[in-house]
């Protein structure tokens, strides 16, 4: 990618009608574009991150057996009575309309109904289980708030994986790996040591759940966490009898401002009860299916990364997560900076490392306050200075100093298995 053919562009100013952290700077970096309040367009840049988060996931999903597939946004009126959750007053979030021969349709805020009406067409017998499917959705919600950047829209993309299982048991195997595999997800993306599973309210979709709670400053959520014993309860069902439960006090407890980057809910067999999802086990007796649900906000943890590593000068990307690994920056028009940094970009790219290539004819200061904002995890400078002395600047955006280094030491700090 070259700066010089990349459509959008960096800006100094705040945008005056955002208050978020994570949407102020993926705006002023070029990642994002605000279309209305809790609405935004994905840039390049911001497309990339997404991209790296979604094959994350994508990887952990498919390491427990989950298949990928995508559903339709739109969804009818008659699937979701079943359930009771078409009435406004079980879901508020609906966005609802009407085709124009009067049918009427649901855009999707989740897509349990959905997979049920579509499994049942594949699933009949105790051979057939168990089945999980998961997709990467943009979904739509019609909050009331939406005043936390990407962290909160009215449309984002997630992934949801659903599960279809015998038992109880075979159901609650899946489910501690799917707990497993969302821990390893959040660990990759650098918020590991900060993100807590938590005990929470199932709101519209079941009497309970557990969430996967992040650590944030600009989280909306409340959560109280036991650290020595590593258990987390959402502020929402942090009752008496919920502690007793858990065998943990009050007095124990730390409250702390998180943010939900995922969750996950049993169902049993309820849903599949109300929409008659049924097997023959291996007696011939007709059984409900057991269900679960699971969700990782791609879009929402894309902006708590945003809010939790950026500093004074701008975005701070996990190398795991950066749109590109290095931003190289050529200083000066003299023709050899120019040939010696287009080899360079040749080179590095030729070896698989992602390279934002500044070949733009501006100030080094604007160069090197882009780079900083942009969040790119390595900068490299070619300039006169550079080219006489056989080195490249090297420099980690942060916790390091600007080295000069040959090319193969280059090479060495960039080039890895991850890339």
């Amino acid at each position: 990618m070259r700066r010089s053919k990349l459509f959008t562009k960096t800006t100094k100013n705040l945008p005056a009608d955002e208050t978020s952290r994570n949407a102020q700077l993926l705006i002023q970096a070029g990642f994002i574009h605000k279309e209305m309040a809790g609405v935004y367009a994905y840039l390049p840049l911001g497309l990339r991150v997404i991209e790296r988060i979604k094959a994350i996931v994508r990887e952990e999903m498919n390491a427990i057996g989950g298949e990928e597939l995508i559903m339709s946004s739109l969804q009818p009126k008659e699937l979701w009575e079943t359930t009771g959750r078409w009435d406004d007053e079980v879901v508020d979030v609906w966005f609802k309309s009407a085709l124009k021969n009067g049918t009427e349709v649901g855009f999707g805020w989740s897509h349990e109904e959905a997979i049920v009406e579509t499994m049942k067409q594949y699933v009949s017998s105790y051979k057939d289980l168990p089945a999980y499917a998961y997709q990467f959705q943009t979904k739509l919600r019609n909050e009331l708030r939406a005043k936390s950047g990407i962290m909160r829209g009215r449309e984002f993309v997630m992934k949801d994986m659903y599960s279809c299982s015998t038992d109880a048991d075979q159901h609650e195997a899946f489910y501690q790996a799917t707990i497993e595999a969302y821990n390893r997800v959040f660990e990759r993306v650098g918020i590991g040591s900060d993100t807590y599973v938590t005990f929470a309210s199932g709101g519209a979709f079941t009497q309970f759940s557990h969430e996967f709670q992040t650590i944030c400053d600009a989280g909306e959520d409340i959560i109280y966490l036991h650290r020595g014993k590593n258990i987390a309860v959402n502020e929402e069902v942090s009752d008496d009898a919920t502690l007793a439960k858990l065998g943990i006090a009050r007095d124990e407890l730390e409250k702390v401002k998180t943010a939900e980057v995922g969750n996950i809910f049993n169902f049993g067999t309820q849903k599949s009860e109300d929409m008659d999802f049924a097997f023959t086990n291996e007696q011939g007796e007709k059984q409900f299916v057991h269900l679960g649900s699971y969700g990782i906000g791609i879009t929402r943890l894309m902006g708590v990364v945003a809010e939790k590593f950026a500093d004074d000068k701008g975005l701070v990307w996990p190398l795991a997560l950066a749109p590109c690994t290095v931003y190289l920056a050529s200083l000066g028009t003299d023709a050899k900076v120019v040939a010696e940094a287009d080899r360079l970009y040749d080179l590095l790219t030729d070896r698989g490392v992602s390279v934002l290539y500044d070949d733009r004819d501006v100030r080094p200061g604007q160069k090197f306050a882009d780079a900083e904002l942009m969040g790119i995890p390595y900068r490299v400078v070619v300039s006169e200075k550079t080219l006489a002395a056989g080195r490249f600047e090297f420099q980690p955006r942060v916790g390091g100093e600007p080295q000069q280094l040959t090319e193969d030491a280059l090479l060495q700090n960039v080039v890895s298995p991850s890339q």
